[in-house]
């Protein structure tokens, strides 16, 4: 699943007309990438969910031209602000803010990548809806999620979808 038609094709091109793969657009942001990812797998059959595309690095864990494979898909902005600060979903009782890329698939594309000699990084990907635009922004966002690598708009609708299908998910981001 890719955001837009940008993304689709540079994907499309690393794939090489690999016949086991299928590259759909999900659509900007985290309720369109969760509702079209949830269309898109209503008719089974999906061994695996990749949320791919571009993002942003985090100062000191990945810089442009890495590639980032998430080990952990965090909504970095679902919860509620309060006088004291900043409250995820799941200190609310609300659900989970969290969810983990699949570790064997996550290797197994780790291995291919590295292979290829790109440059990887591994960690957290956080899914937000307005993207990162001041360093105090970025420091509060890092502080949520320990180890964030980078940002995205769409992973966690992407796996929460395949989370809700029983499908694994993996993302990996371009910075």
């Amino acid at each position: 699943m890719t955001a837009v038609e940008a993304e689709r094709d540079a994907v499309l091109r690393g794939l090489a007309g690999c016949p086991r793969a299928e590259v759909r657009l999900g659509g900007v942001g985290p309720a369109s990438a969760a509702a079209r990812t949830a269309a898109a797998l209503a008719g089974g059959g999906w061994r695996l969910v990749i949320s791919a595309g571009i993002g942003g690095g985090f100062a000191g864990a990945a810089g442009i031209g890495d590639l980032v494979l998430a080990d952990v898909i965090a909504a970095a902005d679902l919860g509620v602000e309060t006088p004291d600060g900043f409250l995820p979903v799941d200190e609310l009782g609300f659900g989970t803010s969290r969810i983990a890329a699949d570790p064997d698939w996550s290797a197994r594309l780790a291995r291919r990548i590295e292979a290829a000699g790109l440059p990887l990084r591994r960690g957290p990907v956080l899914t937000v809806s307005t993207a990162t635009g001041t360093a105090a922004t970025a420091a509060e966002r890092a502080r949520r999620v320990p180890g964030a690598a980078a940002e995205a708009m769409e992973g966690f609708g992407v796996a929460a979808a395949a989370a809700a299908a029983g499908v694994p998910v993996a993302e990996l981001r371009a910075v």
